[in-house]
């Protein structure tokens, strides 16, 4: 997979643009942190990996060139160990939408939310 032909950070509004020779694409902060491709996220095996929740207000602070096959992302939280290749990051492109309504849903079935300062409550019974 190629790199995109232009990716430029939006500080204000929290997001990553790439610019491919078919299409351009915006990732926002949160999207990109909680599918990090770090094994902090991921996990070490086979799995959903690690919910991530409460980053509805992460900012992305710089991006750097990892080789010349990937971008590491420097978020504001402190969280920069995910490699994002260029494979990875046109997957995330490409099935932006059925991958955030996956997380929603996830976050739902666990009772965790998006928003730092809220704490959902899940009623058993």
């Amino acid at each position: 997979m190629s790199a995109p032909q232009k990716i430029r950070l939006d500080k204000a509004g929290k997001k990553l643009v790439l610019q491919y020779r078919d299409q351009a694409f915006q990732l926002p902060a949160e999207y990109l942190r909680v599918y990090s491709p770090s094994a902090e996220v991921r996990g070490h095996g086979i799995g959903e990996g690690t919910l991530v929740s409460g980053k509805m207000h992460v900012g992305i602070e710089k991006v750097a060139a990892a080789g010349r096959y990937a971008l590491q992302i420097f978020f504001d939280d402190g969280h920069d160990s995910g490699i994002y290749t260029w494979a990875y990051l046109r997957e995330l492109c490409d099935t932006h939408n059925e991958k955030w309504q996956i997380y929603l849903e996830r976050l739902q079935r666990e009772g965790k939310g998006r928003d730092p300062d809220e704490s959902a409550v899940k009623f058993i019974g």
